[in-house]
């Protein structure tokens, strides 16, 4: 049975650099969602520059409607969501960047949709993106990646701009490893999704944060925490590469045998045998990558460590 009555909105937002951006973004949602009554959740995921001063003064300044929290550590956006997941109280939930690039007021259009369609989550779909070139192209690879390894609807468009309901909050935050990738456990949680076309600012301060490094790890992440086709790509790979040899060695040999041909000598050894080396040795680091991840959630490796929680 459907709970009745108003339901309301919390807002996660993941601050890391935003010392310029965060306070306009909060007056946003205050003012553009106040007739869901926002409850917004700051998460600070050390922030290197000014963003702690500012996210405590917006606590402040709306106590009741604002809460705070300070990770010990800088731990990635993903595990601060995870974190504001964990603190916030709302039937429904937007995870917002604090670049203030979104534009909240998309938000009851994404809202509407979600109830009419029964949905557990509606992502924002960017008509034009205001990213660099570099970013785009990687949220195109990482697009095909998903819909290869996770099985997403190819007219889906994984976006950092979200609602989900209640029931997929519950669902995500059941999650304890420390390499979470938010899209991943929704996909693998639910089909109930869609998307809606939302706008998308030019940043108007500051850079991004993210870097080709941090989308390599966000990457691996989706490969090796979501999926075993990568393990299953390097055995295909292994048994393809084999008969390949196989053949290559027999036809060489058969060759050899009728004089019809001089077998060069080191060069093609020395390819061959560079070429199967590098093959066993990316094999046998993707399974390392696996045993590791492994060895660290069996440890228990935190997601993200709260220093402060101000409510």
């Amino acid at each position: 049975m459907k709970p009745s009555g108003p339901r309301r909105l919390s807002v996660v937002i993941p601050v890391y650099g935003g010392e310029k951006t965060i306070a306009r973004v909060v007056e946003r949602v205050l003012r553009d969602l106040r007739t869901l009554r926002p409850e917004v959740v700051l998460v600070n995921d050390a922030s290197p520059d000014g963003s702690h001063t500012v996210c405590l003064a917006l606590w402040k300044r709306g106590r009741g409607r604002v809460k705070y929290l300070r990770l010990a550590k800088n731990s990635g956006e993903h595990n601060a969501v995870l974190a504001g997941l964990r603190a916030c109280t709302g039937d429904r939930v937007l995870i917002l960047d604090d670049d203030d690039q979104n534009e909240p007021a998309d938000v009851h259009r994404m809202l509407a949709r979600l109830e009419a369609e029964d949905l557990d989550v509606v992502f924002g779909h960017y008509a034009k993106k205001r990213h660099a070139l570099w970013r785009n192209l990687g949220s195109a690879f990482n697009d095909l990646v998903a819909n290869w390894m996770l099985g997403k609807p190819r007219d889906l468009y994984l976006c950092s701009f979200k609602v989900m309901n209640r029931f997929l909050v519950d669902e995500l935050i059941k999650y304890e490893g420390p390499f979470p990738y938010i899209d991943g456990l929704i996909l693998r949680s639910t089909r109930r999704v869609a998307s809606v076309a939302v706008a998308h600012h030019a940043r108007a301060e500051g850079k991004s944060s993210y870097t080709l490094t941090k989308l390599l790890r966000l990457w691996l992440a989706m490969f090796t925490n979501f999926s075993i086709v990568p393990l299953r790509v390097a055995t295909v790979a292994g048994w393809l590469l084999a008969a390949l040899a196989f053949l290559s060695g027999s036809l060489m040999a058969v060759m050899r045998l009728r004089d019809a041909w001089e077998v060069p000598g080191w060069t093609s050894l020395f390819v061959a045998v560079s070429f199967f080396s590098g093959v066993q040795l990316i094999s046998l680091g993707l399974l390392g990558e696996y045993l590791g991840r492994l060895f660290l959630t069996a440890n228990r490796h935190p997601q993200a460590a709260v220093r402060d929680h101000w409510e």
